[in-house]
């Protein structure tokens, strides 16, 4: 029997994108840009440019899972 462990993990099988899309379609890209002050959710804000940031900026990154987990993981067990 194989073990999954990863699962406790919250961010197990979502990816980056996936983050970003649910984030900007929850709060709207300015409400995003007032919670993680970062220029890609300020100045014509897009998945692609965010992503393109986020991918290079590891503490950037890190505000946004840190976001997730929290906004969605409180509504439900199951994130996705």
């Amino acid at each position: 029997m194989m073990t999954d462990n990863q699962t406790n993990d919250p961010l197990h099988g979502v990816n980056l994108q996936q983050i970003v899309t649910k984030l900007a379609d929850h709060y709207g890209w300015q409400e995003l840009a007032n919670r993680i002050r970062i220029n890609c959710f300020n100045s014509d804000p897009s998945v692609k440019s965010s992503l393109k940031f986020l991918r290079k900026t590891p503490w950037a990154r890190e505000k946004v899972e840190q976001l997730y987990i929290t906004t969605f993981s409180e509504q439900s067990p199951w994130i996705n």
